[in-house]
């Protein structure tokens, strides 16, 4: 293990085996000693080495983690991969002048790698490796606690914790600048309610405070009591100040919907200090936190409660941006946000430089921040999410509005309100009260049509739109849904549809379609596209970025092949405007007969066989 120090090591260890490790060699750190003071006082133990006597100790869990940490191979017994790391750190000890043991290794092992390149594959380990190892940890704690029951409750209760972490290390970057300027920082949070005073005191050299850390019964009256009801004020005093679009305002938002659900004040503090343990003060922290967050709402859709309904495939949302191609200068648009995901891959993609991967200038990098994105989201859990998860990827303060969407009559949509280009994936199945029906010219209390008639009017002239609705919406006959696809099909362009396998949506039971249109020109002819990945997709084998390259490149001309073709609107029946994925290129199956006629064949088969018997029995 190269580069890899005593301390390191010791930050990947879970706290039940620092604990035992200091038990056993007796060391004076009191019982209720944080992560962060077990590890201190083990490594000024000089006695206690890695190989004799950390290594031994380590879970099968911890060994893995160690090993991925060292970019080694992390799958095998507990027996193997204890023979493998310490192998390796014998291996990279300078040798004796009685050592001459070679020891052949793989070309590609990081220890035959010069000393430069060693130090990258351990930067670039470090951060993945031990910020997920962080996460699952404060997971384990959450987990323990009465006040946690699920995944959802997981991301709601460490959402809010990070962004606290994150408010607290942006103020102390920015205070830095403003030094460097010689100027005075003025910071959002008051001192005494700042992360760094009460959820992660230092002493003067840098240490945890655990002198002045509140902790047990004393921590929950100041989180429930005072903090919360401060940070919950920033909503009023920011709309009495008209800054309704300020962190400020973000913050009161967020902290007047969630609650602390953590009930043990110990709990608290074991999971405020790990939750310290993670950094965003560089774009690389940040870009794998957001990953792993990522991670952590792809989860909620396993939770049950509808958790699904937060997550969008990855690799679908990606397609559907390289369809559209949005560029610097775009406004884009999601009146469903959830998570953000539409709006988190649309920034990635834009900040790589788009379909053209142009470097991006300081003007071009300000308006990505400031007026590219903008959102609505109805759901309190939801709202936090898309902010939190939109922050880790770099957009500081997030334009996501806390409202419902549908309760915005469409004759109040101005033209400085309209964008110019919509993603969203609106929920399936839901279902409006008749007066937030009465904001659209086209009645229905399917959720889904009344966001497809927001998002065509939230549209400029000439702007693009990629939505996800249930495949039924192409061929529903009940008024609404014809009225719809007439509107859509007369002031729309509906140029590309994406057919969708099942289980694209893991939980979701629905088949769906992408519909791609360009706003203020009728149609003339639709592309549509039937995905077939060649497989059931599940949990375990989701939807990949290459099941949908195929699509992406035939978009780009409209090509046809088998799994692709154009259906001119003229050739649509008048009444209906059915619009179903009939692919023209495998042969229709033949239709199922009535149970009577089958039952008619059998009887009339029967008879010839026994006339054929007959026969026989006749020559013998």
């Amino acid at each position: 293990m190269v580069n890899i120090g005593k301390r390191e090591l010791l930050e990947l260890l879970e706290k039940k085996t620092l604990r035992k490790l200091v038990d056993s060699f007796e060391l004076p750190v009191r019982g209720n000693a944080s992560h962060q003071t077990l590890v201190d006082a083990l490594v000024a133990k000089r006695s206690i080495k890695p190989v004799d006597d950390i290594l031994p100790e380590a879970s099968l869990s911890e060994l893995k983690a160690v090993c991925t940490y060292a970019e080694l191979p992390s799958s095998g017994k507990k027996a193997d991969l204890l023979a493998q790391l310490i192998d390796t750190y014998q291996n990279n000890l300078k040798p004796s002048k009685k050592t001459t043991k070679t020891v052949s290794r793989k070309a590609d092992s990081p220890v035959n790698k010069p000393p430069s390149a060693v130090k990258k594959i351990v930067n670039k380990a470090k951060p993945n490796a031990m910020f997920e190892q962080t996460f699952k940890n404060i997971d384990d704690i959450f987990h323990k606690d009465a006040g946690c029951s699920s995944e959802l409750d997981y991301t709601e209760q460490s959402s809010w914790m990070l962004f606290l972490k994150y408010l607290d290390d942006l103020e102390f970057t920015k205070s830095q600048e403003a030094e460097l300027m010689a100027e005075e920082y003025q910071y959002i949070i008051d001192e005494k309610h700042r992360w760094s005073a009460w959820a992660a005191p230092k002493t003067a050299d840098g240490q945890f405070d655990h002198d002045n850390a509140l902790t047990g019964d004393d921590l929950m009256e100041y989180v429930d009591g005072e903090l919360f009801p401060y940070l919950k004020g920033f909503k009023q005093r920011a709309e009495s100040a008209g800054r309704v679009e300020s962190i400020e305002y973000k913050i009161g938002e967020i902290f007047g919907e969630i609650k602390n659900k953590i009930q043990s004040g110990y709990s608290l503090r074991d999971a405020l200090e790990k939750v310290d343990e993670l950094r965003f003060r560089s774009q690389e922290e940040k870009h794998e936190l957001s990953h792993l967050y990522e991670s952590k709402i792809k989860n909620m859709g396993n939770a049950g409660r509808n958790g699904g309904e937060y997550y969008t495939p990855r690799p679908l949302i990606r397609a559907m941006i390289d369809v559209l191609q949005p560029k610097i200068g775009d406004t884009i648009y999601d009146g469903a946000a959830g998570s953000a995901g539409f709006l988190c891959e649309a920034y990635d993609y834009l900040r790589q430089g788009g379909s053209e991967k142009k470097a991006l200038s300081t003007s071009d990098l300000a308006t990505l921040q400031t007026s590219t994105f903008y959102a609505k989201e109805k759901k309190s859990l939801a709202y936090v999410i898309a902010i939190m998860n939109m922050i880790l990827h770099g957009i500081e303060a997030p334009n996501v509005i806390h409202t419902n969407t549908l309760a915005e009559n469409l004759q109040d949509i101005t033209p400085s309100n309209q964008h110019d280009v919509v993603l969203a994936n609106p929920p399936f199945g839901g279902k409006e009260r008749p007066e937030v029906q009465q904001n659209f010219p086209i009645k229905t209390g399917e959720t889904a049509f009344l966001f497809l008639q927001h998002f065509i009017k939230m549209l400029k002239p000439g702007g693009r739109a990629a939505i996800v609705i249930k495949n039924t919406f192409l061929s529903n006959t009940d008024n609404a849904a014809v009225a719809l696809r007439k509107e859509l099909l007369e002031n729309c362009n509906l140029h590309t549809v994406l057919d969708c396998p099942g289980g694209t949506f893991i939980g979701a039971g629905v088949k769906t379609v992408v519909l791609f249109f360009t706003k203020g020109e009728p149609t003339q002819k639709t592309w549509f596209y039937e995905l077939n990945v060649g497989r059931n997709m599940g949990k375990t084998n989701p939807l990949n970025d290459k099941d949908l390259k195929e699509f992406v490149e035939l978009q780009k001309g409209f090509e046809e092949s088998e799994k692709s073709w154009s259906l001119a609107t003229t050739e649509l029946d008048d009444a209906t405007l059915d619009l179903s994925v009939k692919n023209p290129n495998i042969e229709e199956e033949a239709p199922l007969r009535e149970p009577q006629a089958i039952i008619e064949e059998i009887i009339a088969l029967d008879k010839e066989s026994e006339a054929i018997l007959g026969k026989i029995q006749r020559l013998l």
